[in-house]
């Protein structure tokens, strides 16, 4: 099983990046975050063959999407907005015993209060999930650097937000409450371990920016994690995709032997 997520910074402008790299890697549910677009417009522009696909988003600004391949569920999945929905922000689907969302964060730079309403709001829906005895795999843009490492120390800056100790601690409580960071749980020493660069100065190029693009996953799942690299090479948004590779619904720890916290019910 294969799961990923991608910023693509604008659905319209790259949708056939996208196209092209889900014929490439083919990953089983895919998370997109700020589209850009509302549904109705996507119909017509954007076409994503063998893929059940949702879009949830508004003109020019935002949204998020999830697509589940065909050969990988048969069936319409289950998709659902949580009701804290903000700016179409976040998008869910269920399938079996496994919630996946696609989360983009809001970035906090005009709205700091916002962002930290969202954030708390999404740490509630991970405790909800959990008290339902599901799995849960969160993958999106959280604009949140979880430490020191996951920004070049060129970008290194203390009160930015993005690298705010309160900001920090939020993601920790997440990872101590059952969630596992898959990127750094199977790469852990990798300081240049980047998914979001300025896109300017060829900062992509240099290998100059920051972690912002996470797959998070609780139990089972966590657990059958093989891979979860960040795909410099896919793409021209700003962000590069992230994808995880699991053993079919987890299972006995993969090769990296991740030690999942409990997953409290």
């Amino acid at each position: 099983m294969k799961i990923a997520t991608w910023n693509v910074n604008g659905i319209r402008a790259r949708c056939a990046q996208v196209q092209e790299w889900l014929a490439r890697d083919q990953p089983d549910i895919v998370c997109l975050q700020e589209i850009k677009a509302a549904a109705d417009q996507l119909f017509e522009v954007c076409e994503i063959d063998g893929y059940w696909t949702r879009w949830h988003g508004t003109k020019g600004y935002s949204g998020v999407a999830v697509l589940v391949r065909k050969a990988f569920h048969p069936g319409e999945p289950a998709f659902d907005v949580p009701s804290f929905d903000f700016e179409t922000r976040i998008l869910a689907v269920a399938i079996e015993r496994l919630t996946v969302a696609s989360v983009y964060v809001p970035n906090g730079g005009k709205d700091y209060a916002a962002k930290t309403t969202f954030l708390d709001a999404l740490e509630e829906f991970a405790a909800e999930v959990r008290d339902r005895d599901r799995d849960l795999v969160l993958c999106g843009d959280l604009n949140v650097t979880r430490s020191e490492m996951d920004v070049h120390p060129k970008e290194r800056k203390p009160r930015a937000i993005g690298q705010l100790p309160e900001e920090r601690a939020w993601l920790a409580r997440m990872l101590a409450d059952g969630l596992v960071d898959l990127g750094r749980a199977l790469d852990p020493d990798n300081d240049a371990m980047f998914s979001w660069w300025a896109p300017w100065r060829s900062m992509r190029e240099r290998n100059i920016g920051w972690r912002l693009d996470y797959v998070l996953a609780s139990g089972q799942v966590a657990q059958g994690a093989t891979a979860c690299p960040v795909l410099k090479d896919v793409g021209t948004s700003d962000h590069a995709p992230v994808m995880a590779t699991f053993d079919p619904w987890g299972g006995p720890a993969g090769p990296a032997g991740i030690s999942v916290p409990g997953w409290r019910r």
